[in-house]
């Protein structure tokens, strides 16, 4: 059996090291394991692939993959996979939303304490060396506690979850929206509401924090109407995808100081623009798609794939496995 590993990104962290491939020959003696780092062969060497780990791949390569059964992607995000002849084929898609749950949920409440207390503001003024402890009390909204504060969680996906317990920890009270809230309350989570009410959790909200995936129903889910039912002092904290919100209206919203602040970790475009005004607004937090990044992010990745190559081996059911039907 053939397992197909192909990578290539911009982002050296993001590309799979060496060892991964070198660990499952080891590990599955069977497996005949081939590593590319460009996609210049992929096409070719797809063909005959029963597994396939990667970011993306184009339809024709999967048109060509005649013996695909399980593709593995590191990302949460899958629907740059979702194209038809990978959704209408018998694969199974597995995604990293596990692997990536902790760290992600760790940087929402890292974002939200940098904006309780003024942080990127404060560093500003080291930069200038500057003594600015008047203008950090008097700019609104203040410096504030988060314990009594409530978090708006949008998504209790493994992101969301580990945000809510990290967060009641610390004395947040917790509230959530998600697709099927017959599912209960995780643990942190005071109360959870279907979407339609996603205006209630809005307007309760001291910050907000979004963390689902897209799809038809969440792509610009934040717009204008629903910045305009936020707190005038409440933050808004992006970690899912850029997508998710309509920037323009997010950028008129702090213009008019609607709200009362922003923590984005992602965006419609990416890099960011030098043009965006988003860089230019002193209570906006901007994370360079670093929410997921730890030291520990690819033996992660690996202790999922290996599980699951064992389970595949044993055709027992896999971890992880994405709804191509929903998108996640």
């Amino acid at each position: 059996m053939k397992l197909l590993i192909v990578f290539h990104h911009n982002f050296d962290f993001w590309n799979v090291p060496l060892g991964f491939a070198d660990r499952l020959r080891t590990d599955f003696p069977g497996l005949e394991v081939v590593r590319l780092s460009s996609y210049d062969r992929a096409e070719e060497e797809i063909r005959d692939a029963e597994v396939v780990v990667t970011w993306s791949l184009r339809p024709e390569q999967v048109e060509a993959a005649q013996k695909l059964r399980w593709l593995h992607s590191p990302a949460a995000a899958v629907h740059q996979l979702l194209f038809p002849e990978l959704v209408h084929r018998d694969i199974i898609i597995t995604n990293g939303r596990d692997v990536h749950g902790p760290v992600v949920g760790e940087h929402i409440i890292a974002l939200i304490l940098a904006l309780a207390k003024k942080l990127p503001q404060a560093s500003r003024f080291q930069q200038k060396r500057e003594w600015g402890q008047q203008q950090l009390w008097e700019a609104c909204p203040h410096p504030r506690e988060i314990a009594g504060a409530t978090l708006g969680m949008v998504g209790l996906g493994s992101i969301g979850r580990t945000a809510a317990r990290l967060a009641a920890a610390v004395g947040m009270l917790v509230i959530a929206v998600r697709e099927h809230p017959e599912k209960g309350s995780p643990e942190g989570v005071a109360e959870v509401l279907p979407p339609p009410q996603l205006d209630t959790l809005l307007g309760q909200s001291d910050y907000v924090a979004l963390a689902v995936p897209i799809t038809a129903a969440t792509n610009a889910l934040i717009d204008a109407a629903r910045l305009a039912r936020m707190k005038p002092d409440a933050c808004l904290i992006n970690v899912g995808r850029g997508q998710l919100i309509d920037e323009a209206a997010l950028i008129q919203a702090l213009q008019d100081k609607k709200i009362g602040g922003a923590a984005l970790d992602v965006f419609i475009e990416e890099p960011l623009p030098a043009s965006s005004p988003l860089w230019d607004f002193e209570n906006v937090l901007i994370t360079p798609h670093t929410a997921g990044l730890t030291d520990k992010q690819w033996d992660r990745q690996y202790a999922l794939v290996a599980e699951n190559m064992r389970r595949y081996l044993n055709h027992e059911p896999l971890l992880a496995v994405v709804d191509k039907q929903k998108g996640y």
